[in-house]
């Protein structure tokens, strides 16, 4: 069991980083402790938390609910302004749009410089993650596969330097992307060399063991931070049973390619990944309980169950797109914050859950950002 802490970071010579006003006023806080390889169990007791949902590939819209967290600069810069707040975001980045890589090289380069200033950045795996790195790439935009093109050849150019080029996509992609549209503009868009191009360089890069793929192994599928559990569908009794770190190292493991010579988990990781009630597809929480079998005083007793299990006192689930906005079911044990913000989706307005001192709240735009400072 790997445990280690998040102290803060000194600046890099050409850093100039800007911390939030609340960071610079509050009290010092204990260093985050994080316990797993992938993440698993998160302490950071008095840190301000915020979750962020299902992303899909849209940058401007990721952009949004980072900006409204009060995490990222609104002025293009990509600067972390979030001090030593702890971001979550729920998986699903992959599928439905065409900045899929941009957004996690975002995400990463936040994760850089939120631990310079005490803070950090997780991410969960959501199915649609899992659905790639078993090579189903049938919700992804015809731009994501331009994209992993156009990554490949960046990546080329840094010399298979793979972390210089992941965290350096996310200021070249979009130059990237337009230069590429004008130089290919003749091509339509089901060219097929230019589909066959597309997928070999998606599946060379998500294949398990593919370092795109090595990348989001990093990431759990459970995650735990203090008192509330964080998963892309929704954890049950038996997943617990199971084992949260069992099941992220399994996922991880297999994402990884390093399941074909290991006997423990040779099979893509079922409870977490597949079946209608594994950790990445259970809709049990997050669909309207007008549309299941089970009553609701069922889907609460199952819920309050899971958390007694892990002492917790809520769970964050994305998955299911919620037509009004984030919402608190189950005795305000379970927030449900997938709002389809992407264009691939519904495009509706971000939305992000805030936790401080255990208690939850709805941001809807950046002034309530501001005005809770």
């Amino acid at each position: 069991m790997a445990t280690f802490s998040l102290n803060p970071l000194p600046l890099l010579p050409s850093q100039s980083l800007k911390l939030s006003h609340s960071s610079c006023l509050s009290k010092a806080l204990k260093p985050i402790t994080v316990t797993g390889d992938p993440p698993t169990f998160v302490s950071a007791p008095g840190h301000r938390i915020v979750a962020v949902g299902d992303l899909h590939g849209d940058l401007s819209q990721a952009r949004s609910a980072l900006e409204m967290a009060g995490v990222l600069s609104s002025n293009g810069e990509d600067i972390w302004t979030g001090g030593d707040t702890v971001l979550v975001q729920l998986g699903d980045v992959l599928d439905r749009g065409e900045d899929e890589i941009a957004i996690l090289s975002l995400l990463q380069l936040l994760d850089v410089q939120a631990k310079q200033s005490g803070g950090a950045v997780f991410q969960v795996n959501g199915n649609h993650e899992t659905m790639n790195v078993e090579g189903d790439f049938r919700y992804v935009d015809p731009g994501a596969f331009d994209e992993c093109i156009g990554f490949l050849e960046y990546l080329d150019e840094h010399e298979g330097n793979w972390e210089e080029a992941f965290m350096g996509w996310i200021n070249v992609s979009e130059r990237w992307k337009q230069n590429h549209r004008m130089s290919q503009s003749h091509w339509g868009t089901w060219n097929l060399m230019k589909r066959q191009k597309g997928v070999f360089a998606r599946s060379s890069l998500l294949r398990p063991g593919g370092p795109l793929a090595c990348e989001l192994a990093r990431n759990a599928v459970v995650l735990k931070v203090d008192d509330w559990v964080f998963c892309h569908g929704g954890l049950l009794p038996h997943h617990v049973r199971y084992g949260i770190e069992r099941m992220n190292r399994e996922v991880s493991n297999w994402m990884r390619g390093l399941n074909e010579d290991d006997d423990e988990g040779s099979d893509i990781p079922f409870i977490a990944t597949r079946g209608y009630d594994s950790v990445v597809w259970n809709r049990l929480y997050s669909r309207d309980s007008a549309d299941m079998k089970y009553k609701t005083w069922q889907v609460s007793s199952v819920a309050e169950d899971t958390l007694q299990a892990l002492g917790a006192k809520g769970m964050v689930v994305g998955h299911t797109p919620q037509f009004n906005g984030v919402t608190c079911k189950y005795n305000h044990r379970i927030w449900c914050i997938d709002v389809g913000m992407s264009s691939g989706v519904l495009n509706s307005r971000p939305e992000v859950l805030e936790i401080v001192d255990n208690k939850g709240r709805v941001i809807k735009n950046r002034t309530e950002t501001l005005a809770a400072r």
